[in-house]
């Protein structure tokens, strides 16, 4: 794995809306692009995430699986 480095984008993976007792949410996970503002190791970083909604800031860790809510992957190359 590549270690992120500061103004890279990566993809973030959204925690989306608690999961109801029916077993829906209101609004699912969903990837975000993201700019490395901040390294702290190899796997985690702080970031600045854009939504369609606004940007905010979390320290995330790596997920190589790009599916935990919260974490931050490379983007898939197409």
């Amino acid at each position: 794995m590549q270690p992120p480095t500061i103004g890279r984008i990566v993809h973030y993976v959204s925690h989306g809306s608690p999961v109801q007792p029916d077993g829906t949410q209101a609004h699912e996970s969903q990837c975000r692009a993201a700019i490395v503002t901040e390294v702290w190791t190899d796997t985690t970083a702080n970031l600045a995430v854009l939504n369609p909604t606004g940007m905010f800031f979390n320290s995330s860790e790596y997920d190589e699986t790009a599916t935990l809510g919260g974490s931050w992957h490379w983007p898939e190359r197409t």
